[in-house]
């Protein structure tokens, strides 16, 4: 981890305040589909999240990552009507007033977790339930300031609040973490811009990439992945980062209206890799109103119809989430 980024983090710390990425960077924030019940955007128009990727050019090392990836299977949405954490599963998202009373979080990876207090209570929503045995995220947005409050493991015990990390970010702007720091997430991203919504859906506009995961990844990340959980040393490996597109030229039939415009997202924005699990699963918000019809639609989605994008022409800053 860099000297800088640890200095300005202790300093921050010192004084009670969160290392928020986002907080001091200078950003245009458009109208961008604000998180339900908010009038917050899921951070600036110009984000990496809302990129248009079909003009980029393939990888260099597009074939070799796929070639350790599964691509025999179909995409499977991790969200929705199922026999898992459920009856309806995926990620919930909570929101909240700026007075809702804030609590200590203890930390398994401390160092490199934002330290404030979270926004957390009886009403705060947790992946899988509070006793599920998996990942625990919970996803809390402070409609007030347009804050997002992130932790992952989360649970409560014998009065006090646990997580094995946690970050915090400014929705109206792109500042990164300090490299080398994870999230809620292995890749050190957020993840709640990365979620398919059911209004989005609904509304057939999607308008940003897609969080998904993949069973075996590189020791390395790229921009603006700030972390990395892989196993392979090798570069043939994916890295966090690592976004691929779905071929123009796949034109899937039957699918519906409202699977499509999820289809389309993954052709403009593509799907982001941001940790690691089940091969080609990617993430949705929990929400009762997805049907399964939608569900097992988007089950269709071959794998083997995405390349991976050299996204190196986006990036403007190490330090920022903006693109051109």
């Amino acid at each position: 981890m860099r000297a800088a980024a640890l200095a300005v983090a202790a300093a921050l710390v010192a004084t009670g305040t969160a290392y928020v990425a986002g907080s001091s960077s200078a950003t245009t924030t458009a109208d961008r589909r604000p998180v339900a019940g908010t009038h917050c955007p899921t951070f600036p128009a110009d984000n990496y999240w809302h990129a248009d990727v079909r003009q980029l050019p393939v990888h260099p090392r597009s074939a070799q990552w796929l070639s350790h990836m599964s691509t025999s299977v179909d995409l499977h949405p991790d969200f929705g009507p199922s026999f898992g954490d459920g009856p309806n599963y995926g990620i919930p998202v909570t929101v909240v007033g700026s007075a809702h009373p804030r609590v200590r979080v203890r930390f398994r990876y401390a160092d490199e977790s934002d330290r404030v207090r979270y926004p957390l209570g009886r009403d705060t929503r947790i992946e899988g339930g509070r006793r599920s045995d998996g990942d625990r995220h919970a996803i809390v947005v402070d409609r007030g300031s347009c804050t997002l409050y992130e932790t992952f493991a989360t649970q409560k015990r014998s009065g006090h609040w646990y997580a094995g990390s946690g970050a915090v970010w400014s929705l109206t702007s792109n500042r990164l973490r300090p490299d080398g720091w994870t999230s809620a997430d292995a890749a050190g991203l957020p993840i709640l811009p990365g979620l398919l919504r059911w209004n989005e859906v609904k509304n057939r506009d999607v308008d940003h990439a897609l969080r998904f995961t993949t069973d075996v990844t590189s020791t390395r990340h790229l921009w603006p992945a700030r972390h990395d959980a892989g196993s392979r040393t090798s570069r043939a490996y994916p890295p966090m980062g690592a976004r691929f597109r779905l071929r123009a030229s796949y034109h899937p039939s039957g699918l519906g209206p409202k699977a499509m415009a999820v289809v389309r997202a993954m052709k403009t924005y593509g799907v982001v890799l941001a940790d690691n699990g089940s091969p080609w699963f990617f993430q949705g918000e929990q929400n009762g109103h997805w049907p399964i019809g939608l569900i097992e639609a988007l089950k269709r989605i071959p794998a083997d119809r995405f390349v991976a994008v050299d996204t190196s022409s986006l990036k403007i800053s190490r330090d920022s989430g903006a693109t051109p």
